[in-house]
C-alpha cells in the first residue's frame, strides 16, 4: 500500500531529475527533442511527494512503444496512455515510486498544460502557498488513501491550471 507523504522541498530533486533525464535520452535517442522537469518537485520551495516527474517531448510517439523493454531495463513499468490520450506513461519504484515519466509528442497541448502549471506556480507565491498547504493537509488526512488525496486537490488544481494556462498564453 502506497503511503501519501508530502515533504519539504529538497535541492536534490533537481539532481535526481538530471540523472534520470540522461538515462531517458539514451533510451529514446534521436526521437527525444527535450526533457522537462515537471510536477511539484520542479518548483523551488514547493512541498511535494518525493517523486520526480519527467516529461520527454518526442518527435514520434509511436516509436516510444518500441522502447518498453529498454525502459524496463532501467527500472520502469510501462502503463501505456494511463488515462491521458496520446501520452506514454512509465513509473519506477512500485509502491515506493521514485519517478514518473510522461512522454508526449511535439505539439501536444498537454506539454503547455504541464509547463504552464509549473511556471505559474514558480512565479505566483500565493497560489504556490495554497497548493503546498492543500497537499500537506490532504496527506495528513489521507495517509493511506492516494485516491482521496488526489480527489481532494482536484478542484484547486483545476482552478490554478486555468489561471496558469491563461497567464502562460498571454505572457508575451
Amino acid at each position: 500500500m502506497r503511503k501519501v507523504e508530502v515533504h519539504e522541498y529538497k535541492e536534490v530533486w533537481l539532481e535526481m531529475f538530471e540523472l534520470e533525464a540522461q538515462k531517458l535520452e539514451r533510451v529514446f535517442g534521436d526521437n527525444v527533442i527535450e526533457i522537462h522537469h515537471i510536477g511539484s518537485t520542479s518548483i523551488t520551495g514547493m512541498k511535494a511527494k518525493p517523486i520526480i516527474d519527467l516529461m520527454p517531448v518526442v518527435k514520434n510517439l509511436a516509436l516510444v512503444d518500441s522502447k518498453n523493454e529498454q525502459m524496463k531495463e532501467i527500472g520502469y513499468e510501462g502503463k501505456g496512455e494511463n488515462g491521458i490520450k496520446d501520452r506514454r506513461y512509465f513509473q519506477k519504484g512500485g509502491d515506493n515510486r521514485s519517478h514518473h515519466v510522461h512522454v508526449f509528442e511535439r505539439g501536444s497541448q498537454d506539454i503547455d498544460r504541464h509547463l504552464a502549471f509549473r511556471d505559474y506556480l514558480s512565479e505566483h507565491r500565493m497560489d504556490h502557498q495554497r497548493y503546498s498547504e492543500k497537499k500537506e493537509e490532504l496527506a495528513g488526512k489521507y495517509p493511506f488513501d492516494m485516491e482521496s488525496y488526489i480527489n481532494g486537490k482536484d478542484s484547486l488544481v483545476k482552478e490554478i491550471e486555468a489561471k496558469a494556462l491563461d497567464w502562460y498564453q498571454n505572457r508575451g
